[in-house]
């Protein structure tokens, strides 16, 4: 039986998204991302809140897009996967955390406006480097097709 492990969350970025390359020059991302739940409390009717905190990844192409439209603070929307990782710390400790491994990471347009610039798509023959941006292409439909 196959299980599904795909979470989307909506939260505050809690800190700038930090870009490195592995070894093999693949770009990574990370940032923290805070999503508060608010409920009534039945018996005292006041409002109560809770604040859980997660780690975001983002690999490749969208790692550097992230890094660069990313800033501490934004509402955003992520989907993607919980993935536990684990370490040996420098004193000898085993240590692990779970993640979110983006898929998808966007701007939450709730409270907010974006502008989207698309990126010239990147292969592997061309280094994974930062794409320009430029105007999007005009789509060409059939005449007989929908365009969404």
């Amino acid at each position: 039986m196959a299980t599904d492990n795909t979470v989307v969350l909506v939260g505050n970025v809690t800190r700038d998204p930090e870009l490195r390359f592995t070894n093999t020059g693949q770009a990574t991302a990370t940032f923290g991302l805070a999503v508060n739940r608010r409920w009534q409390n039945r018996q005292s009717q006041e409002w109560e809140e809770a604040t859980s905190f997660f780690d975001v990844v983002c690999w490749r192409e969208m790692a550097e897009n992230v890094s660069e439209s990313l800033t501490r603070g934004a509402r955003v929307m992520v989907a993607g996967r919980l993935e536990q990782r684990s370490w040996e710390s420098q004193d000898g400790d085993r240590r692990s955390k779970v993640e979110v491994v983006a898929d998808e990471v966007g701007p939450s347009l709730r409270w907010a406006t974006a502008q989207v610039t698309k990126n010239d798509r990147r292969g592997p023959s061309d280094g994974g480097g930062r794409g320009q941006s430029r105007p999007p292409a005009q789509p060409s439909y059939a005449q007989d097709e929908e365009p969404f």
